[in-house]
């Protein structure tokens, strides 16, 4: 079994030792720092060769668990993260897999169960405790309010598919209006509903539409 480097982030330092203590008499993990906020780990992790996984408590001062999570997707996007936290509340859970943590564990997980989840993350598995995995299920399970399509452009009159045919060969207004026997203005007026029907920005547009064949 390959030995899994292990960085320990929590602020109670009782809870640190105790889970250094853990680990250490586990055979294939090796604890190789300990911090206490996500500001400290950052400083660790740029100093030290990075370690497999870094198993992260969730609310820490100065720099929380989601906090620093963003930041080692950032700055050091090969270590995973695993939460250990005693919170499991559905912002915490989700805010922190979403800032990019491969698992999400309560602290009254067994040690066996913990000792396997890290192996599991350090190989690329996400692994998830049963609260934090019903709540991903539940929020997965809301259904998400569809938006309505909008409405397709309405359709061209001949006139105005000819005007449009025409800005696509590169004419002005007044070249328009002299080809169709309209009034200068008239052909402005058919280009800006034309614009209008077909959600376009400016005259490149529809001329670019046009030479795509798109009507």
């Amino acid at each position: 079994m390959n030995t899994v480097s292990v960085l320990v982030v929590d602020d109670q330092i009782l809870l640190r030792q105790g889970l250094r203590k853990l680990l250490e008499i586990e055979e294939g993990i090796e604890v190789v720092g300990e911090a206490a906020d996500g500001v400290e780990a950052l400083e660790l992790l740029a100093a030290s060769p990075p370690p497999n996984v870094a198993l992260v408590d969730a609310r820490m001062p100065r720099m929380d668990g989601m906090g620093l999570i963003t930041r080692m997707r950032e700055e050091h996007p090969g270590v995973p993260a695993l939460v250990l936290t005693t919170f499991d509340d559905d912002e915490l859970v989700l805010g922190c897999l979403r800032a990019g943590a491969r698992g999400y564990l309560l602290k009254d997980v067994p040690p066996e169960e913990l000792v396997a989840a890290i192996h599991r993350v350090a190989a690329g598995q996400t692994v998830l405790g049963g609260p934090a995995a019903e709540r991903l299920v539940a929020a997965l399970s809301v259904p998400v309010p569809v938006e309505p399509e909008p409405a397709a452009p309405a359709a061209l009159s001949d006139r105005e598919w000819e005007v449009a045919r025409l800005v696509g060969e590169g004419r002005t207004n007044r070249e328009i209006a002299r080809a169709l026997f309209i009034t200068e203005g008239t052909a402005k007026n058919h280009v800006t509903s034309i614009l209008r029907k077909l959600e376009l920005r400016d005259r490149t547009a529809l001329a670019l539409r046009v030479g795509r064949g798109e009507g």
